[in-house]
């Protein structure tokens, strides 16, 4: 059982987390850390975490279903299916990682997250102006988020943006709904994998869920009042932050 200063710990860091979801994504960089300065193995708190911000994650691609539709020439559904088995298989790729070896690789994971967060659109425009891919690249590259994103998931919104942006056609408000429908379906495949492996710790979880929860409506709340340049530096500032936190930490 954890103490009542933990309990708001996890709580506080479920709050940060949904909000920045809410906001612009990378609610990992809020929950994670706070699950490792409770004490969590690393692959443990990036168990938890996922669980933890599920909820949020299934309720957002709810509100977006309307928007949902064949993308690059792919039935929504397949997609879909892809992601979950490619998210299983990420999923079953970190239960199978020792802790020690997930504490090395997870700087670099978080170096990515920021790099596509920071970065992910103004490379998708870029890219669109250059190259367009078909249905089978597109597949290749969804079984490769959807494993990232089943084993860590950090940033994985703003690379599948990246990866969206490189179709014709595709605005940046018609890939929300298939974005977070995959975001989701990942996040899902992952939480199966590890309720059932035994990888969260409840205690911390459940304060954590509901500080989500009230933190994705804040979040959407204060959304309305900020621009979003406003946002992204926040987003920013605190993505790059941990990062270098949690390089000090691995290699320091």
């Amino acid at each position: 059982m954890l103490d009542a200063t933990s309990l708001a710990l996890a709580a506080g860091a479920g709050v940060l987390g949904g909000a920045m979801n809410a906001l612009a994504g990378g609610g990992t960089f809020a929950t994670m850390p706070a699950l490792i300065a409770l004490g969590l193995p690393g692959s443990v708190a990036n168990a938890t975490s996922n669980v933890a911000l599920q909820p949020g994650a299934i309720a957002s691609a709810w509100a977006y279903r309307r928007g949902l539709g064949p993308l690059g020439g792919i039935p929504i559904r397949v997609l879909a299916t892809i992601t979950f088995v490619s998210g299983l298989l990420g999923s079953l790729l970190l239960v199978w990682t020792p802790s020690t070896l997930f504490d090395v690789i997870v700087p670099w994971l978080l170096l990515l997250a920021f790099l596509a967060i920071a970065f992910g659109r103004r490379a998708a425009d870029w890219l669109h102006d250059r190259v367009a891919i078909g249905p089978t690249t597109l597949v290749v590259a969804q079984v490769l988020l959807g494993i990232y994103g089943g084993y860590f998931g950090g940033g994985v919104g703003m690379m599948v943006s990246a990866t969206y942006g490189l179709l014709a056609g595709q605005s940046v408000k018609s890939m929300a709904a298939p974005r977070t429908l995959m975001l989701a379906t990942a996040n899902s495949a992952a939480a199966i994998v590890f309720v059932a492996t035994g990888m969260v710790v409840w205690a911390a979880c459940v304060p954590m869920i509901l500080g989500g929860i009230l933190g994705g409506w804040l979040g959407a709340k204060v959304g309305a009042r900020l621009t979003p340049g406003q946002i992204r530096a926040w987003t920013l500032l605190v993505t790059f932050s941990v990062t270098v936190v949690f390089f000090v930490r691995a290699y320091g």
